[in-house]
C-alpha cells in the first residue's frame, strides 16, 4: 500500500541546510582557496543526499517528484552556465588582445589612489545602469579596475567590494536589467514605478557606501607609485597599447544599448577580441600557440583556440604582472560550472521535497505588522539565495510566496517588488555557492567570503529596506475596495 505523502516539519526541513552550512565551514577551514576544486561540490551533493533520504523515508515523497524538481532547476541555470563559459573566453581574448592592458594603462593615468575605491564604484555603477548587467560590467571593466587597484596598493578585497557594489547598484535600478524587469513584472508593478520606489532605499545605501569608499581612499597610505610605474612600463613593453583597441569595448557598449541578447553579445565580444589579438598582438598569439616562427593560419588558429578555451600565461619579466595578465579561459570556469550544477541540484531537491515550502510557511505564519511583513520578505529573499543558489529563482519564489499576503494586508505591490530586489537580487553575490557569488569570485579571482565584508551596498540594501519599513516612509495601504476589486 502506498504511503500518504506529507509535508516535512520546519525543524526537519532545516536539517539539510544546517548540514550544508557545517560542511561548507569545515571545507573552507581546511581547504581554503582550494575549496572550489571539488570539496564544495561534494558538500552540496552530500546535503542533497540528506534531503532525498529524509523526503523519501520520513515524508514519503516519490522519487519522480524530486527528480522533476531537480531537472527544472538545472534547466533554469542553463543560460547562466553558457554565459559563464563565454565570460571565460572573454577573459582570455580581452587580455591577450591587449584590450584589458590598454584599459589598465590609461586607467592608471586617470585614477589617483585618493579616489580609487570611490571612482571604481561610480564607474561600475554608471556602466551597469547603461548595460543593465552586473555580470558584463564585472567581466569586462571590473577585471581592469581590480588590476588598477592592486597596482595602486589596494587590497583585492576592497577593490572587489567597490566594483561589485557599483555593478549591483546599476543592475538593480537599470530599466534594461533582467532582474529589475522580473521583480516588477512578478509583482504586477509598472517598471518605472518600481525603479522610482527602489530609489528610496537604494540611494541612501549607495551614498553611505560611496562615503566609506571615499574615506578609505583618502586615508590610503599609497605605496603603489612604484608599482604603477612598473606595471605601466611592463605592459607597454609586452603589449601594443593603442586607443584603437578600445573600439571593441565601444562596439560591445553599442550592442548592449541595442539590447543584443547576452549570449550573442558575449560571443561577439570574444570573437572581436580574438580578431584584434591577431592584428595588434601577432607575436603574443604565436607565443600562446606554442609554435615556432611567425603568424600563420595554423599558429593563429591554435593561439586563438587556446586563449579562449585554456589557460594562458604571458612572460612579461615581472612576476606580479605575469599573475595580472594570466587567464584561465573556458576550462578555468569548469569548477564553477560544476558548483552551479551541484547547487541547483540541492535547491531542486529542497523544493521537490516540500522543505522550502515548510520553512517559508513557518516564517510567515505569525506575520501581523508592516515591519514583520517586509522583514520576512527580506529574510526569505536572502534564504532563497542560500538554498536555491540562483537569484532568478529567489526572485520568483519570494514573489510568489508573499503576493497574497501583501494583498491581504493591503500593501502596494511595489513594496513587495522593492523588498524582493533589496534581498533576492542584491545578496546573491554574497553567497559562495550562488551562481552570482561563484561567477564574480571566479572572474575577479577573489573568494566570495574575502570580498563579502566590503560589498557595503549589498549589505546595506536589506538593512535600509527594513529601516524604511520601520519608519513607514512612503509606505501606503491600498484602499479596501481596490483589494476586493482585484480579488
Amino acid at each position: 500500500m502506498k504511503k500518504q505523502e506529507r509535508q516535512p516539519s520546519i525543524l526537519l526541513s532545516f536539517t539539510p541546510f544546517v548540514i550544508l552550512i557545517a560542511l561548507v565551514v569545515f571545507i573552507i577551514r581546511y581547504f581554503g582557496a582550494d575549496a572550489l576544486g571539488g570539496a564544495s561540490q561534494l558538500a552540496l551533493l552530500l546535503s542533497t543526499g540528506v534531503v532525498i533520504v529524509i523526503a523519501m523515508t520520513v515524508c514519503h515523497v516519490p522519487w519522480n517528484k524530486i527528480e522533476e524538481s531537480i531537472a527544472a532547476n538545472l534547466k533554469n541555470v542553463g543560460p547562466a552556465i553558457i554565459i559563464l563559459l563565454l565570460i571565460g573566453a572573454i577573459g582570455g581574448t580581452w587580455m591577450v588582445s591587449g584590450i584589458v592592458p590598454t584599459l589598465i594603462v590609461y586607467g592608471l593615468k586617470v585614477i589617483s589612489p585618493g579616489i580609487y575605491l570611490f571612482a571604481a564604484c561610480i564607474i561600475c555603477a554608471l556602466i551597469s545602469v547603461m548595460t543593465g548587467s552586473s555580470w558584463t560590467t564585472v567581466a569586462t571593466l571590473g577585471v581592469a579596475l581590480i588590476a588598477i587597484g592592486k597596482a595602486l596598493g589596494f587590497s583585492e578585497a576592497w577593490c572587489a567590494g567597490a566594483i561589485i557594489s557599483g555593478a549591483y547598484f546599476g543592475d538593480k535600478i537599470s530599466p534594461m536589467s533582467d532582474t529589475t524587469v522580473l521583480a516588477s513584472s512578478m509583482s504586477g508593478v509598472k517598471l518605472f514605478d518600481h525603479i522610482r520606489y527602489l530609489l528610496v532605499t537604494t540611494v541612501p545605501a549607495i551614498t553611505i557606501s560611496l562615503i566609506i569608499y571615499l574615506i578609505v581612499s583618502l586615508n590610503h597610505a599609497s605605496n603603489g607609485v612604484a608599482n604603477v610605474e612598473e606595471v605601466d612600463t611592463v605592459l607597454r613593453s609586452t603589449f601594443n597599447i593603442s586607443p584603437w583597441l578600445l573600439v571593441v569595448p565601444l562596439v560591445v557598449g553599442i550592442m548592449i544599448w541595442r539590447k543584443v541578447p547576452a549570449i550573442i553579445l558575449l560571443m561577439g565580444a570574444s570573437v572581436m577580441a580574438a580578431i584584434a589579438a591577431l592584428i595588434a598582438q601577432p607575436d603574443l598569439v604565436v607565443s600562446v600557440s606554442g609554435m615556432d616562427g611567425g603568424l600563420t593560419f595554423e599558429s593563429g588558429f591554435r593561439g586563438v583556440a587556446i586563449m579562449m578555451a585554456d589557460s594562458t600565461s604571458i612572460a612579461t619579466g615581472s612576476a606580479s604582472t605575469d599573475a595580472l595578465v594570466s587567464t584561465s579561459g573556458i576550462m578555468g570556469m569548469m569548477a564553477t560550472v560544476l558548483l552551479i550544477v551541484c547547487a541547483s541540484t540541492f535547491g531542486g531537491a529542497m523544493v521537490g521535497s516540500g522543505m522550502i515550502q515548510a520553512i517559508t510557511d513557518g516564517l510567515t505564519r505569525h506575520i501581523k505588522s508592516r515591519v514583520g511583513l517586509v522583514g520576512a520578505t527580506l529574510a526569505t529573499g536572502v534564504f532563497s539565495n542560500l538554498v536555491l543558489s540562483d537569484q532568478y529563482l529567489a526572485i520568483i519564489f519570494t514573489n510568489r510566496l508573499y503576493q497574497n499576503m501583501y494583498r491581504k494586508m493591503r500593501y502596494e505591490g511595489r513594496l513587495l517588488s522593492r523588498s524582493v530586489e533589496d534581498s533576492a537580487t542584491i545578496t546573491s553575490v554574497l553567497v559562495p555557492w550562488n551562481s552570482c557569488g561563484m561567477t564574480q569570485s571566479t572572474v575577479l579571482r577573489v573568494p566570495t567570503l574575502t570580498y563579502m565584508p566590503f560589498c557595503f551596498f549589498n549589505i546595506l540594501s536589506p538593512i535600509m529596506s527594513l529601516t524604511v519599513a520601520a519608519l513607514g516612509y512612503k509606505i501606503y495601504r491600498v484602499p479596501e475596495e481596490e483589494t476586493v476589486a482585484e480579488e
